[in-house]
């Protein structure tokens, strides 16, 4: 069963993942880490940065890979991916940018480039830890419903919602907002050994209540999550709110040995 932490707020959400992946770093120097961009990982990369900064922790040889790219969008733009992923997580973590790599949108090389993404990964070992957002209708990464379950990065296009929920980074214009993205496919994501999902606010309650109690569909692509063997969702009590075990879950972290973690 994946399991849930309900937080108050998602510094405490932010101050859970970076309590993980310090203790990874830490006995894995050269550990993968996948990153995610939106608003939900913002407050895990702070809560990192500060715990990196404070306990000396030595991030050289940290690798990461991103999960998706809008295609035909400038790197060099500040909402591409490989902007943001700059800004949010290299940066303020004092990363090596050589290390970090994001899909290739480049539209004259699109075609060949999910497999050769996939096959970075594979060489470098594969993600120890995968952080995670979720969209409004479920979609993880940009895998939107109907993705394959089994399907590897590659060329998807964006739902007219997703499309809507971006426009913000866009100067809440949609028109800006690209209609492709390549991105790590459901199949890919599950090859991570660690899954950790965050979600904050009433407007992914549903999609978090299909994540995790619905049956595991391309309707729902997150509800793959079900299927791996280490999945962690971190929620707030908002997103939470139409989880119909969601007492057993607060009852089981609150008993869970402390040797344990997550």
């Amino acid at each position: 069963m994946t399991e849930v932490i309900i937080v108050k707020n998602q510094d405490e959400a932010g101050s859970i993942y970076a309590q993980r992946v310090a203790r990874l770093i830490e006995s894995k120097p050269d550990c993968v880490l996948g990153l995610a961009t939106g608003s939900s990982p913002l407050a895990a990369y702070r809560q990192l940065s500060a715990l990196v900064k404070n306990d000396s922790i030595d991030v050289s040889q940290v690798r990461g890979f991103a999960l998706d790219e809008y295609a035909g969008l400038d790197p060099k733009h500040p909402q591409s991916y490989q902007s943001t992923i700059n800004r949010t997580v290299v940066e303020p973590l004092g990363l090596d940018p050589a290390k970090i790599h994001v899909p290739n949108g480049n539209l004259s090389t699109i075609s060949e480039a999910g497999h050769a993404y996939d096959q970075a990964i594979e060489n470098a070992g594969g993600v120890d830890i995968q952080i995670l957002g979720i969209g409004t209708d479920g979609h993880i990464g940009f895998n939107e419903p109907g993705s394959s379950l089994a399907s590897g990065t590659r060329i998807k296009t964006l739902t007219e919602q997703t499309r809507i929920d971006n426009a913000r980074f866009f100067d809440d214009d949609i028109n800006q907002v690209p209609t492709h993205c390549i991105t790590q496919g459901i199949g890919t994501i599950l090859k991570a050994r660690h899954l950790i999902l965050l979600a904050f606010g009433s407007g992914k309650a549903e999609a978090i209540a299909e994540t995790v109690e619905g049956g595991i569909s391309s309707f729902c692509p997150a509800s793959a999550l079900q299927l791996h063997r280490h999945a962690t969702v971190i929620v707030d009590e908002a997103a939470a709110s139409r989880l119909r075990n969601k007492d057993y879950y607060k009852y089981s972290f609150e008993h869970k040995p402390a040797w344990q973690g997550i």
